[in-house]
């Protein structure tokens, strides 16, 4: 069984990830943004990406079997994604997509 070399580090950028997208998402809330705007909805599926590859890098950590090994190449394609529909939000933000 190969060490697991990136769910450590998959773990805590998912993890701060996370909380920005948190962030991100209180804001729009706090600035009373119209209601179900596209940059809500793209966060809140950026938070339950984030939130899986967190559980999976943390079980591929945890784990002493093999299935450690699958729960991180998970995590990384899952974690990857995530990254894919944070980017999409900041051009939405950025380039006042939506208002």
């Amino acid at each position: 069984m190969e060490n697991n070399n990136k769910s450590p580090h998959i773990l805590n950028t998912s993890a701060n990830l996370l909380g920005l997208c948190f962030i991100v998402l209180t804001s729009l809330k706090i600035q009373n943004a119209r209601e179900g705007t596209l940059i809500d909805e793209v966060t809140a599926i950026a938070i339950m990406i984030f939130m899986a590859s967190s559980v999976l890098s943390f079980l591929s950590i945890r784990s002493k079997t093999e299935k450690g090994e699958r729960y991180e190449e998970i995590a990384d394609k899952i974690f990857i994604s995530g990254l894919l529909m944070l980017s999409v939000i900041t051009l939405l933000v950025t380039f006042n997509i939506v208002k």
